[in-house]
C-alpha cells in the first residue's frame, strides 16, 4: 500500500478542528514534503520522524513521500504532528496494518528516540475527538489531563513502538481511568484569616453572590490584597462544564494544566507592567491572556492605577462580554473571558491620604491627576467601589472580640443567594441585560426616590445607574429578600465612592 491516512487535530484557539494525515510513497528520487499550511514547527517534524523511525529499528522508505494535513486552509503549528505523521509513513510503507488507523486519533512530539513527549492542548482534542467518535491515542504525561473529558477513550503511550504493537495486536495499551479529585477543598486561605475589616468583607460577599467586579480603595499594609486572594475560597465549587472550559484554557496556555487545580477557581495576579498582550491574549499564533485564564474565576489587578491606561481599557469590552477575539492577518481566534475582577489601589500617589498620622504630602492635583488614570467607562463597570481603612494596632496584636466569618459560611450564603438567581433568571445579577434587571428590580416608592437622589448628586451614568440596581438585587437575595428595600439601595449606592460628578473631572477625596 502507498497510500495512508491518518486522523489527528490542530489547535485554533480552545477549538480542535479534524485534520487528517495523507502520506502517499511514490518512485523517485527520495525525499520528504509536507503541504497543507505547516507552520516552521511542522515542517521541521520531517527530521524528528525520521530518526525516530530509524532508532526504533523501522525502515524509513527511501522514495518520494508526500504528506498532506487535510483541510489545506487551516494553519498547522506546533510538534503534535509527530506522532500521525510517523504512523503514516510506516502505514504506507505496509510496516502496520492500516485497517485498524480508522478508529483512533493520534497526537504526540516524538524524541530523536522514538519516544513520546507531552503536547499542549490534550484536553480540548480529547473533548473534541470524544465527539467524534473515536479513540484518542497521546503521550501518557498528557493521559490524565485528556480523560478529564467524561466520555472520552483514552490511551497512554510512552514509546512509537508501543502505539505500533497495539495497532498490530500484540501489546494493547490500557485505557486510562479517570480518577474523581475534590481540590476544591484544598483551598489554604481562608476569610476569617483577615482581621477587622468587616465592610470590605461584607462587600466581597456582596460581589461572590452576584459576580459583581470590586475595587479597593486604601492605604498600603491595610488587608487588600489578603482580601482579593480569599474571594475564590466563597465562591461555590465549579461545575463539570465551567471546570472543563477552564482546564481547556490551562491547557492550550504556555503554563500547562495541572491535575491537580482541577476544580478550583482560577486567581491571576499579573503584576502591574503586563502589557495589553499578556493581559488580553495575542501574539502570531494567538494564546490566551490572564483574562481568559482567570475564565470562572478571579482577575487581580494589585496598583490598579499603575497600570498603562491603555491596557486597562481593553478590559471593557471583555468586562461587557465575557470573550476577546484575537484577530491576526492570517488567523482569528476567540477565547472565553468570563472573569471576576478584583482591584486595589491607594488613596493618593503616596498611599496615605487620610492618615490620622499626616504623612501624607500630595497636593490635591496629584491626588486628582492619580484618579484620572481609571477612565470614567472602566470605573463604570465597576461595581462596588471600597474603602479599606487602616487599622489601629491594639486590634492586629490582641484577640478578637468576635467570631471572625469563615470562608465555609460565607461560601455557605454565597451559595444560597446564587441559587435565588439562577432560579430567577438562569443567571446570575451581574449578567443580567437592562429588560432582565428592569424585571428584577422593581422598586417601592422610598427606594425609587432614593435610587434617583443619588443619580442626580453623583451624576451616575445609564450603565452605572444599572449596576446599583443589580448590586442592591444581590444584596436582597444574602437576605433572601423577594423585594428591594430602601436599604438595600442605601448599602448599593455607598458603594459608588469614586463615582464622578459629572461638574467635576476628578473624583471627591476619600
Amino acid at each position: 500500500m502507498s497510500l495512508a491516512v491518518i486522523h489527528t487535530r490542530a489547535q485554533t484557539g480552545i477549538s480542535a478542528p479534524s485534520v487528517t494525515v495523507e502520506v502517499h510513497l511514490a518512485n523517485g528520487l527520495p525525499s520528504l514534503s509536507i503541504v497543507g499550511l505547516p507552520e516552521a514547527t511542522v515542517k521541521e517534524s520531517k527530521d524528528r520522524v525520521r530518526a525516530a523511525l530509524l532508532n526504533a529499528q523501522f525502515d524509513f522508505p527511501a522514495r518520494r513521500i508526500t504528506i498532506n494535513l487535510a483541510p489545506a486552509d487551516i494553519p498547522k503549528d506546533g510538534s503534535r504532528f509527530d506522532l500521525p505523521i510517523a504512523l503514516g509513513i510506516l502505514a504506507a510503507s505496509g510496516q502496520i496494518p492500516a485497517e485498524e488507523l480508522a478508529a483512533y486519533e493520534f497526537v504526540g512530539e516524538l524524541a530523536l528516540t522514538g519516544e513520546l513527549r507531552s503536547i499542549r492542548g490534550a484536553l480540548p482534542f480529547a473533548l473534541h475527538n470524544r465527539d467524534a467518535g473515536r479513540t484518542l491515542i497521546l503521550p501518557s504525561v498528557n493521559a490524565e489531563e485528556a480523560v478529564l473529558a467524561r466520555g472520552a477513550t483514552v490511551l497512554g503511550a510512552n514509546h512509537l513502538l508501543e502505539v505500533c504493537e497495539h495497532l498490530r495486536g500484540t501489546a494493547r495499551l490500557t485505557p486510562q481511568t479517570r480518577t474523581d479529585r475534590d481540590n476544591t477543598a484544598a483551598q489554604a486561605l481562608d476569610l476569617s484569616e483577615v482581621r477587622g475589616q468587616h465592610h470590605a468583607k461584607r462587600a466581597l460577599e456582596i460581589a461572590a453572590a452576584g459576580g459583581h467586579n470590586l475595587l479597593f480603595i486604601g492605604p498600603p499594609g491595610t488587608g487588600k490584597t489578603m482580601l482579593a486572594s480569599r474571594l475564590a475560597s466563597i465562591l461555590p465549587p465549579l461545575s463539570e462544564e465551567a471546570a472543563l472550559e477552564a482546564a481547556a484554557i490551562a491547557s492550550i496556555s504556555d503554563q500547562g494544566f495541572s491535575a491537580e487545580l482541577w476544580g478550583r477557581r482560577p486567581f491571576r495576579a499579573p503584576h502591574h507592567t503586563a502589557s495589553a498582550v499578556a493581559l488580553v491574549g495575542g501574539g502570531s499564533q494567538p494564546r490566551p491572556g490572564e483574562i481568559s485564564l482567570a475564565h470562572h474565576g478571579v482577575l487581580f489587578l494589585d496598583e490598579l492605577p499603575e497600570f498603562d491606561r491603555r491596557v486597562l481599557e481593553v478590559l471593557r469590552g471583555p468586562l461587557e462580554s465575557g470573550r476577546i477575539t484575537i484577530s491576526r492577518a492570517a488567523r482569528q481566534a476567540e477565547f472565553p473571558a468570563r472573569f471576576q475582577l478584583i482591584a486595589a489601589m491607594n488613596p493618593c500617589p503616596c498611599g496615605y491620604l487620610g492618615d490620622a498620622g499626616g504623612r501624607c504630602r500630595c497636593t490635591a492635583e496629584q491626588v486628582q491627576r492619580y484618579r484620572a488614570r481609571l477612565s470614567g467607562p472602566l470605573l463604570d463597570r465597576i461595581d462596588l467601589h471600597v474603602e479599606v481603612p487602616a487599622l489601629p494596632h491594639a486590634l492586629l496584636r490582641g484577640a478578637q472580640t468576635d467570631q471572625p466569618t469563615s470562608s465555609a459560611e460565607a461560601r455557605e450564603r454565597v451559595a444560597a443567594a446564587q441559587a435565588r438567581q439562577l432560579a430567577r433568571a438562569g443567571k446570575l445579577n451581574h449578567l443580567l441585560n437592562t429588560t432582565e434587571t428592569e424585571r428584577a428590580c422593581a422598586l417601592d416608592q422610598g427606594a425609587e426616590g432614593l435610587l434617583e437622589q443619588a443619580v442626580a448628586r453623583l451624576g451616575l451614568s445609564a450603565r452605572a445607574y444599572h449596576r446599583v440596581l443589580r448590586v442592591s438585587r444581590s444584596i436582597a437575595d444574602l437576605a433572601d429578600s423577594p423585594a428591594i428595600e430602601a436599604a438595600h439601595i442605601g448599602e448599593a449606592i455607598s458603594y459608588r465612592r469614586l463615582d464622578r460628578v459629572a461638574r467635576s473631572a476628578a473624583a471627591a477625596p476619600l
